[in-house]
């Protein structure tokens, strides 16, 4: 036996040298998964009852020579008794992270069922329930929700290397395929199509809008960008990158104008109070981020009263921080001296820590207390009991497992889909976009949105083709019910003029 084994490693030793003749391994055989299941549903939308087919599974990319890649799970949505395909838009979406599943979106505000939380959009207690969405987007648009590799039950197929899917190029060639591919396999091509994305699903939607056209001549009608990032250097808080500073400004107001911390002359009227907050973010605290250290004593004491007042923090802790808050200090500062910090997503929501005297938060109060529970229960009992789709994988709904993020196109700069969106704009002047933002986001604060669309570089006529809508409410402005309503609105007018 001794010897046997002594042959055996002898052998894999010298399999493994350089030069050595190629592997005899077998590739592993590929199994197809089983096709979708379709199941039959109802939802009533503004009184009018809606029939459907739901489509659940998967849809296997390929590359040219038949080898399968990757088995991309979506749920698909098809109004029922449509006869004529092209006059019925599609719309392709799913949600961020990166490492996101498409859940949010999904049963948050566009599918057909969708999960009941408080008014205010606090969870409710567990086990929870599905109730018909009468604000989804069906009656406008069939709906195709996507998770990319990794998320979801999506995953590299046997033998395939995961990582090749796992970045901002890897990620649009993927949907992208995926997109081109169900387009096809379903008779969609005559169709008018839209995506819709939320948070880095925005800088996916932005980045699929040139790779679809330019690699498929597959054009959009219009992009939805729900809680909008594309440019990232406006969201990074480095050393030496001022910006985010600037521009999350609004949102630390907001946030304190909701929880009463602000001057008093600011606590009036939310709206005027934001206004003035980008006059003077844009303005004078701009202007003296940019003198940096040649800021002087009395012009450090002046600004920091006028800051004092927009954010809730006191002078002496913003001289503190040199004038610049980050997101974590101010969440955890704004309601320290009554125990609480502030959400990152939804800056309504609050938790509590261990004790009070961190730097930042345990967890996002807005995340891990108000709606990953809910969302991740709900979704793995809706696709087996309504839907009939069974997998016993874990469903990923928010994972680390797409990390490292590759992001070697933009080495040594930030990433900046803007100008992607600006070219596919210019190529088809038919392209409208529609950013839905929150007041209380801090993960994609509108003000950075706003920065990010003005500086495009767009010209007049094309600056008609963009909307923007706001919410009182954080990055998910649709578990606040009031939200909710007016989204779906503001939903049907986007489609109504994308459409004419």
């Amino acid at each position: 036996m001794k010897i046997r084994s002594l042959y055996l490693f002898s052998a894999l030793l010298l399999s493994s040298t350089l030069n050595a003749q190629p592997s005899q391994e077998k590739p592993v055989p590929f199994v197809a998964p089983p096709s979708p299941v379709e199941t039959k549903g109802q939802v009533t939308i503004q009184g009018k009852t809606i029939s459907y087919t739901a489509r659940t599974g998967y849809l296997t990319l390929k590359d040219e020579s038949g080898k399968a890649k990757a088995n991309i799970f979506f749920i698909a949505y098809t109004r029922d008794g449509v006869s004529d395909l092209t006059k019925r838009p599609i719309t392709y979406t799913f949600n961020g992270g990166p490492g996101s599943a498409s859940l949010w979106l999904h049963l948050g505000c566009i599918g057909p069922r969708r999960i009941p939380m408080t008014e205010k959009g606090e969870s409710l207690a567990p086990p929870y329930a599905l109730v018909n969405n009468e604000y989804s987007w069906l009656d406008k648009t069939d709906l195709v929700f996507i998770d990319p590799v990794n998320t979801g039950y999506s995953r590299a197929a046997a033998g395939e290397n995961e990582k090749q899917f796992l970045g901002y190029n890897e990620d649009i060639q993927s949907v992208g395929e995926f997109i081109r591919l169900y387009t096809t396999q379903y008779g969609r091509w005559g169709s008018p199509k839209f995506l819709a994305g939320e948070s880095y699903g925005t800088t996916r939607a932005a980045g699929l809008s040139g790779y679809l056209q330019d690699r498929y001549n597959l054009y959009i009608n219009g992009i939805s960008l729900i809680s909008s990032i594309l440019n990232f250097q406006t969201a990074r808080f480095d050393r030496g990158n001022d910006l985010p500073f600037a521009l999350f400004l609004p949102t630390y107001t907001a946030i304190a104008w909701y929880h009463k911390k602000l001057a008093p002359e600011y606590q009036a009227d939310l709206k005027k109070t934001l206004q003035a907050a980008r006059d003077f973010a844009a303005g004078e605290y701009t202007t003296a981020l940019m003198k940096g250290d040649l800021l002087t004593e009395t012009e450090e004491k002046a600004l920091a009263e006028k800051l004092s007042k927009f954010t809730g923090l006191s002078q002496t802790y913003l001289r503190q921080t040199r004038l610049r808050v980050e997101i974590g200090r101010f969440v955890k500062e704004l309601l320290r001296s009554e125990g609480k910090t502030a959400g990152r997503l939804d800056g309504r929501m609050t938790g509590t820590d261990f004790d009070d005297a961190g730097d930042g938060y345990e967890f996002d109060p807005s995340l891990d207390a108000t709606i990953s529970g809910p969302y991740s229960t709900a979704l793995n009992h809706y696709v087996r009991q309504e839907l009939k789709y069974e997998n016993d994988l874990p469903y990923l709904a928010l994972t680390g497992r797409v990390q490292p993020w590759n992001y070697n196109n933009v080495q040594n700069s930030y990433l900046n889909v803007s100008e992607t969106l600006r070219q596919a704009m210019s190529k088809n002047p038919f392209l409208k976009v529609w950013v839905g933002a929150g007041y209380y986001d801090l993960a994609t604060p509108f003000f950075a949105a706003e920065y990010t669309f003005h500086h495009m570089g767009l010209k007049p006529e094309q600056r008609k083709n963009v909307s923007f809508t706001y919410y009182e409410s954080g990055h998910m402005m649709y578990i606040h019910k009031p939200s909710l309503i007016q989204l779906k609105k503001d939903a049907d007018t986007f489609y109504d003029q994308a459409l004419k």
